[in-house]
Parts: C-alpha cells; sequence; structure tokens
C-alpha cells in the first residue's frame, strides 16, 4: 500500500492491479462465491432506475454541465438540509464526479503539494495511499485497533505537524464497520481548528448504519463548530442506492475549495454519466424511510451472516454499518489472513480479502490476522457461503 521508496513521487511505480480485481478474477476463474468485493446483486429502488431509462428517452445522452446536471446538484443540496440541516448552495458549493473514488482523487490532488502530509486513519480504503503518493504527498497513518477499532488520541495528536495540509476521515468506515462517535469528531474538529487543517469526509456509506441496541449514530464532521468552512464532505449513490455500477458521486463544501476539486476533476473525466445524474437526482428525492429502509434489509444480512460464522466458532467482529465485517482468523491455524484467503478460495470456494491491504506496507504486521467479507449479497448467496465453509 504505501509507497517503496525508490518510487518517483507523482507516479504508482510501487501499485500493481488492486487485490479487489485479483481477488474477484481469482473467484470467477473457479465458480466461487464472491464475497470479496462490495456490491450488492439486487437492483436498487425503482425509482432511481426508472428516473434514468427515462432520461435516456428523453435524449439525455450528452455531456452534462462540469459541475453536474442542475437537478442532481439541487437534490444534494436538499438532501444536506433534509438530513444534516445544512444550507448548501448547489450552484457554488457542490461538484458531480465519477463515484467517491474520484471524488477523493480530485480532491486530494487539488489541495494537497508536495511534501505534505495527509493524516488518515489506518485501515483505510486503498485508493487513499495511491491520490495522496500521486499528489506528491505523503500519508501519515493513524491506527485503529481492534477488537473495537478505537484509536488513540494522542497518536492521533502526534502525527499532525507543520508539514500536515488535511485530516481524511471515513465514517462509516471501510474495512472495519465502525461509526466514529461524537466525541471523535469532536476531537478531530478541535485538531483542525487549533491547527488550521481541512477535512475531507468519505462518507459514502451514511445510510447503512444499522439500528438496534447501542446502535451508533452516524454525524457529519461538516455540522461540527468552525467545520463548515474547512470540511470537504464526499459521498455518492452506489451504496445508498445499489447502483455502485454507475459510479455518481459528489462533494460539498466551501466555494472556494470545491472550486479548486472541480479544477482537477475537469481533466480526469470532465463529466459523467448524465442520464444516471438524472436517476440519483430521483432517488435523493425519495421519502427519507425509503432512503433509511436499505439499511434495515442489509441488517439481517449481516446477522445471517456473521452469526453462520459464529456458529462455525469463528471470532466475529460485527460492524456497526457499512457492507462488511472482519473475522480474526489467528485462532483457526490456517496462517495469517492473506494465506488463509487463499487457502478459503481454494479449498472452499469462498473469496474474501486479507485485511492487510488495508494498511500501509511497514505497520508492523498490523492487519496480519483480519479478514474482510461482503455480506451485501442476497441470503441465498450467503446462506451457500456458509455452507462451503461449515464443509471445510
Amino acid at each position: 500500500m504505501a509507497p517503496r521508496s525508490s518510487a518517483r513521487p507523482g507516479t504508482l511505480d510501487s501499485y500493481g492491479t488492486t487485490v479487489f480485481a485479483e481477488m474477484s478474477a481469482r473467484a470467477s476463474a473457479l465458480g466461487a462465491v464472491n464475497l470479496g468485493q462490495g456490491y450488492p446483486e439486487e437492483a436498487g429502488p425503482v425509482e432511481v432506475l426508472q428516473a434514468a431509462e427515462a432520461a435516456v428517452a428523453a435524449g439525455h445522452n450528452q455531456y452534462a454541465p462540469g459541475r453536474g446536471i442542475p437537478e442532481l446538484r439541487a437534490a444534494i443540496a436538499g438532501h444536506a438540509k433534509a438530513f444534516y440541516e445544512m444550507e448548501v448552495d448547489p450552484g457554488e458549493e457542490v461538484l458531480v464526479t465519477a463515484g467517491a473514488t474520484e471524488a477523493i482523487a480530485a480532491t486530494v490532488l487539488s489541495l494537497c503539494r508536495p511534501g505534505e502530509e495527509v493524516v488518515a486513519f489506518e485501515p483505510f480504503y486503498d485508493s487513499y495511499a495511491a491520490t495522496v503518493e500521486l499528489a506528491g504527498a505523503r500519508l501519515r497513518p493513524v491506527r485503529l485497533h481492534g477488537p473495537d477499532w478505537s484509536f488513540d488520541p494522542a497518536e492521533l495528536r502526534a502525527s499532525i505537524n507543520e508539514r500536515t495540509r488535511l485530516i481524511l476521515l471515513n465514517t462509516p468506515h471501510n474495512p472495519t464497520g465502525r461509526v466514529f462517535s461524537h466525541d471523535e469528531l469532536q476531537l478531530v474538529a478541535e485538531l483542525c481548528r487549533e491547527r488550521d487543517l481541512l477535512a475531507v469526509t468519505d462518507e459514502v456509506y451514511e445510510h447503512l448504519v444499522f439500528s438496534g441496541p447501542g446502535a451508533s449514530r452516524h454525524e457529519r464532521l461538516a455540522t461540527f463548530e468552525g467545520m463548515a468552512e474547512r470540511t470537504l464532505t464526499i459521498s455518492s449513490a452506489g451504496k445508498t442506492f445499489s447502483v455502485t455500477g454507475w459510479k455518481i458521486g459528489w462533494v460539498l463544501g466551501p466555494a472556494r475549495l470545491v472550486s479548486s476539486v472541480t479544477a482537477v476533476k475537469q481533466f480526469l473525466t470532465f463529466t459523467n454519466g448524465t442520464p444516471l445524474q438524472h436517476g440519483v437526482a430521483a432517488g435523493l428525492c425519495l421519502p427519507r424511510s425509503r432512503i433509511e429502509g436499505e439499511a434495515d434489509r442489509l441488517r439481517q444480512r449481516r446477522d445471517l451472516f456473521c452469526g453462520g460464522l459464529e456458529g462455525l466458532g469463528w471470532k466475529v467482529l460485527w460492524p456497526a454499518a457499512t457492507y462488511f465485517c472482519a473475522v480474526d482468523v489467528s485462532a483457526l491455524e490456517r496462517g495469517d489472513g492473506s494465506s488463509f484467503c487463499d487457502q478459503m478460495l481454494e479449498g472452499a470456494g469462498v473469496a474474501a480479502i486479507p485485511m492487510s491491504a488495508f494498511y500501509a506496507k511497514g505497520s508492523g504486521g498490523a492487519g496480519l490476522n483480519y479478514v474482510r467479507f461482503a455480506f451485501c449479497k442476497s441470503p441465498e448467496l450467503l446462506s451457500a457461503a456458509l455452507d462451503r465453509l461449515r464443509d471445510w
């Protein structure tokens, strides 16, 4: 994950094929149940799909405006108001992107200069390290410690220095499924204000937080005191509406920062997915209950799969959100997470991702004993995977 010392700044010389592409290809070749890559099997809400189809039929098939179609930008602003009581100007403070991954890349490339540093919580989504390296900057990880995936406030403070440009925060968190607490977000906000830092939040799983006793609540860092003017919030439609292949994401925040990101985005994809933007606009205008309803369905699948793994005697770290659960495989006597995934793929026909892929190289073996499963699949597929694992 981290660049080798011999890599040239601004390049990805030390990167190969992502672990997700590799494991998915191997799973396909072996006819395995793919619980590695996080995409659902079912289509999204019918209103979203029909709006995209209608846009195609109506001829909305050419380039969209660079910042996104007005209908979607208005819907994004309306969503921020409805769910977070945020006042957002759709004309100046919203940018539509080719998914959250492009949003992250364009944001880091626009805000960071060579030699500056980005603080991020580790384990982290694999694009973070790559985009920071492309900017010629340095990623400074702050460790989340299992099994509860907490972090040491002193370590976060110590990670910030005169070269720090921004804090990149992912909540709800992939790959751990953790939702950062109010107090943790308050600490991040305090540090940003004290040290005059920017914040970038990756919130693509914002509506996939599970209910139940002791459930967490997702909050936006941008709503904390003094953070609206220094935070860029990133999200997307793929996870919320089960349309991961559409790659429609967005950035919202202060006009000056959004304009900076727009200047980079225009040279990456220019614009994207015009009819799909119409579909997402319709989705964001659905009643609150419809938007949040997917989390309840996903929670049932979490309970089915995580409960089934526990029934096999596995140590499951139950997630509070997202598509994913982590399993500590250290007691199963099949090597570390990477070896375990190889053996499980070959022997059981089930694919997962070793959590070590979400850590920086040189991280002292962190994450080696963990494996990440995606449970955003049909109950039938999850049950089939559990049957295979039971036989294995």
